[in-house]
């Protein structure tokens, strides 16, 4: 189901960062370091993040200006990291591969006509989580102290079940997937500037008297990351036919439609592959010194690209009482 599609359901609100301070945010790793990954690709010069051995590792400059959002509101962040990709995802991932594909050569092309800025553009298209970046984030979080769950597949299902088992406050993701894997709440535009956007299962269900069930209905009769939807239906026509038919099946059986897998998908998102075997603690004490030398020394980042970034999490450290972290 498209992004604006489900978030034409979604109940949202602005809500201050005072109203969240002190929880535990499971963070979907990827949808939080992919949009720091391509935003520090398209306006930081390439030499800045990368190693005299040409290893590219822009992901840590993204980690280091992120991380310090959660720092200043007194909120702990859990990064929780996708396992394998599921089966039925595979036809997104070619598709996003050929996307990459086509950015490159479209790249290749703007630096041959010597348009920089097209360039830059089309660089942060062709980003991908790399081997490289996976090592090195996870090892700059270990220094920073930042606690790390491995999922078994989607992230954002396990970010999901943390919250969902309350071992999370909140889940931190742009993504509206989560509404489907059920996170009570979502705080999304952890990435932007200004306060978040909340998420609210509950009360999105209640405007719309739906079951989870039924929103995951909607949803794959629009169309997933796992499923093509009905032609021509949106979430409009999808609700409507949901309280007349009851449910995913009854709407098929009086449409005379088909789903490929529906049976498959529906499953995914109401039991997902997820794991109890995880353990945290929310005391944090990150080792900034050896963090910043990890990142300016041993990945030879420019130290300016990411000073002010180590300057914010020490202040932080200050503002939240907490100034006792070394």
């Amino acid at each position: 189901m498209g992004n604006a599609d489900l978030r034409s359901l979604a109940v949202l609100s602005e809500i201050d960062f005072d109203e969240v301070a002190g929880s535990v945010v499971a963070v979907d790793a990827h949808n939080w370091l992919y949009r720091y990954l391509t935003t520090t690709v398209k306006f930081t010069r390439e030499d800045a993040y990368t190693t005299a051995a040409g290893e590219e590792v822009a992901n840590l400059i993204g980690v280091v200006q992120g991380l310090p959002k959660f720092f200043e509101h007194d909120l702990v962040p859990v990064f929780v990291f996708d396992g394998g990709v599921t089966e039925l995802k595979d036809e997104e991932v070619a598709e996003r591969r050929a996307a990459r594909e086509k950015a490159e050569e479209l790249k290749q092309a703007a630096e041959e006509r010597g348009d920089d800025v097209a360039a830059a553009r089309l660089e942060a298209r062709t980003q991908r989580l790399t081997g490289i970046i996976h090592e090195t984030t996870r090892e700059l979080l270990e220094l920073l102290d930042v606690p790390v769950v491995e999922a078994p597949a989607e992230g954002e299902a396990q970010a999901s079940h943390m919250a969902i088992r309350g071992d999370a406050d909140y889940v931190g993701s742009e993504d509206y997937d989560t509404l489907l894997f059920g996170a009570p709440y979502t705080l999304r535009q952890l990435t932007s500037k200004g306060n978040p956007e909340l998420m609210d299962l509950d009360a999105t269900l209640a405007k719309h008297d739906l079951t989870r069930e039924q929103l995951v209905d909607v949803a794959i009769l629009c169309g997933t990351d796992f499923n093509e939807g009905l032609s021509g239906v949106g979430p409009k026509t999808a609700l409507s036919e949901l309280h007349e038919h009851g449910d995913l099946w009854g709407v098929l059986d009086a449409r005379g439609a088909y789903i490929e897998y529906a049976d498959r998908v529906r499953e995914l998102f109401l039991d997902p592959p997820v794991t109890d075997e995880y353990a945290f603690e929310t005391e944090i004490s990150p080792d900034i010194e050896a963090a910043r030398a990890y990142v300016t020394e041993e990945w030879e980042v420019d130290a300016g690209e990411v000073a002010r970034g180590f300057e914010r999490i020490e202040e932080s450290l200050v503002q939240t009482g907490l100034d006792d972290w070394t």
